[in-house]
């Protein structure tokens, strides 16, 4: 079921990009470095968003903690992450492997206290 989800999530996001006039097959190397970085520099801004959603000026005193907008940024962050692995080729399945690996190595390392 989860990876029906993200095939889906996969799935809705290749749509979404064409429907923006991205096609991501057959990118040659230039153009796969063009988008990566594209889709990094809009990823740093929805991070960016995400922490202006919360209130971290120590300096200021009326701060508000907009959670709803903390999570659309999460959100957006994810169609921007997704759009890089499919720049690269990856698929949902490609991404839960690899993500079940490198959570398999984080807990290694504390483990270890890397």
């Amino acid at each position: 079921m989860i990876m029906d989800r993200l095939e889906k999530m996969f799935a809705l996001q290749e749509q979404l990009n064409e429907r923006c006039g991205v096609s991501v097959r057959g990118l040659s190397e230039a153009e796969k470095i063009e988008w990566l970085l594209k889709y990094a520099r809009a990823l740093q801004q929805e991070v960016a968003e995400l922490v202006d959603s919360v209130p971290w000026k120590w300096w200021k005193k009326q701060q508000q903690f907009d959670e709803k907008n903390a999570k659309m940024e999460i959100i957006d962050s994810m169609h921007f992450i997704i759009s890089a692995g499919q720049v690269l080729g990856l698929t949902a399945d490609d991404f839960y492997d690899a993500y079940l690996e490198k959570n398999k190595i984080n807990h290694h390392r504390q483990d270890t206290n890397y």
